[in-house]
């Protein structure tokens, strides 16, 4: 396999960008039913997108280029408009491209070789980061908000960053999702007990009931998992009138109380969701929806722990 030589991207160039408030992408996008409903941007998020560097890669490289707009558009199409927009009635929305690592670098059996790609990766998610705290911040609550490969920088990007130093004063929530997040990763930073918790971490992994691979366990509870509907990791079924509703493939068609929700082990499980056209969907790993699949929820919950936070004298953290 080989790897880019290019020097880093320069993040005060828009371009380097999958969303910034100061351009128009995806991530501004509302969906048609929400176009009414009133935002307040007072915050900002982070948001660290999955891979989609997954196809052909005849010249073996461990990395996305930073210039291959086949991948930047996939990134765009996909992980910022229906994962990164939710976010967009609460933040500003932050989202860095980077030279993601290869999706079969999750698989690549030397080490070495596998360490070094997601290094590479994390270094200009790093690089992001700081450019942002630099020149962007200006003192505003943060939220990181990370899916997937995204999930596996945010975890290194909270420890560097936020366990025990300043900048954790700022942090209103964490949304990890897709990835593993163990529960004694942080010795500082809690996972979220309910959704009035802020400067805490919340994660989750979504399949249907009866999928149990890859780690995938409904007794195992060492992992960090949250209810996206109640909010807590309480093992108490959410029904289905809870949930407020998820986008799927049309952007615009939002499919209300679609499934019921309940943490067991270590993965959210649902039942299989209702919507038009579901009753041909067969499939059991919900990695690919773990946002979109609650986006409402995910949407509310962001603007009312961001007014909690904004409550707090001198937004002490909990």
């Amino acid at each position: 396999m080989k790897t880019i030589k290019h020097a880093g991207p320069d993040y005060s160039n828009l371009k380097y960008w999958a969303a910034h408030p100061l351009k128009v992408d995806p991530s501004d996008s509302v969906p048609i039913p929400l176009h009414s409903i009133p935002g307040d941007t007072s915050a900002d998020v982070f948001f660290i997108h999955p891979t989609t560097f997954t196809g052909k890669n005849e010249i073996h490289l461990t990395n996305a280029p930073l210039e291959d707009e086949f991948i930047n558009n996939k990134t765009d199409r996909s992980s910022i408009l229906y994962q990164a927009s939710i976010f967009n009635a609460s933040c500003k929305v932050y989202a860095p491209r980077y030279r993601q690592a290869y999706l079969q670098m999750y698989y690549e059996k030397d080490s070495t070789t596998r360490q070094n790609a997601f290094d590479f990766a994390y270094n200009d998610v790093r690089a992001a980061f700081q450019y942002y705290l630099d020149s962007l911040n200006h003192g505003r609550p943060i939220i990181i908000a990370s899916h997937s490969q995204g999930t596996t920088h945010a975890k290194k990007l909270i420890k560097e960053f936020f366990e025990d130093k300043p900048l954790r004063s700022q942090l209103v929530c964490a949304y990890l999702v897709g990835m593993p997040v163990e529960k004694n990763f942080y010795t500082s930073i809690p996972p979220c007990q309910d959704s009035l918790s802020t400067g805490c971490i919340t994660s989750w992994r979504t399949y249907r009931n009866g999928y149990l691979k890859n780690g995938v366990s409904n007794e195992d509870t060492s992992l960090i998992t949250t209810n996206p509907v109640t909010w807590t990791p309480g093992t108490e079924v959410a029904t289905r009138d809870l949930h407020k509703g998820a986008i799927l493939y049309k952007f615009n068609s939002i499919a209300e109380h679609p499934n019921s929700t309940v943490v067991a082990g270590n993965a959210l499980w649902i039942s299989k969701p209702k919507f038009k056209g579901g009753v041909f969907y067969f499939q059991k790993n919900y990695h690919i929806g773990d946002f979109n699949l609650f986006y409402l929820n995910v949407r509310e919950d962001v603007a009312r722990r961001i007014r909690i936070y904004q409550q707090k004298p001198n937004h002490n953290i909990e």
